[in-house]
């Protein structure tokens, strides 16, 4: 038996026939498809870009949940961003300048142990919040992110197809 609400569309998790990834998807699409009706229409092309970015993202964080790391990071990437912005919005004075430090070992590539380290930190540096896990559980981690990164990419493709076809 399948138990639904018509707020939360998801699916009881007793039931063996739930597939977890529609369940992200169904979720997802949701928040995402609210995130966009808020969307300022007078907002410049320029931004508009990195606005429909970060409504991706904290919704597929949100439809995750706190359970992960990965979505943890997100939001609480996106809450200090909010406020980040709020606040040099405050002060005009300030540039927001972000810069990515580039995270691995130096040294000769051909050496075996030194590329599977590199291969490591670059991993931890694709994965919200894989700096500080151990290396089974970032790969856990990689692995759920990837799968949800596929869902969004398929909600945002039929949403895409939808509205294009309308």
């Amino acid at each position: 038996m399948t138990t639904t609400h018509p707020k939360n569309p998801t699916t009881h998790p007793k039931n063996p026939t739930t597939n977890p990834s529609s369940v992200i998807r169904t979720r997802f699409a949701v928040r995402f498809l609210h995130a966009m009706k808020k969307l300022n229409k007078k907002t410049p092309p320029s931004r508009r870009y990195h606005t429909i970015r970060a409504a991706a993202c904290a919704s597929m964080a949100s439809a995750v949940g706190p359970r992960r790391a990965w979505s943890r990071a997100i939001l609480r990437k996106i809450r200090a961003r909010t406020l980040h912005d709020h606040l040099i919005h405050k002060s005009r004075n300030h540039r927001l300048i972000t810069r990515r430090k580039s995270a691995g070992l130096r040294g000769n590539p051909r050496d075996q142990e030194e590329v599977g380290f590199r291969q490591e930190d670059d991993l931890r540096g694709l994965v919200p919040g894989g700096e500080g896990m151990g290396f089974c559980r970032l790969l856990s981690e990689t692995a759920h992110y990837i799968k949800c990164l596929r869902a969004q990419v398929q909600v945002m493709t039929n949403i895409l197809d939808h509205y294009s076809s309308s």
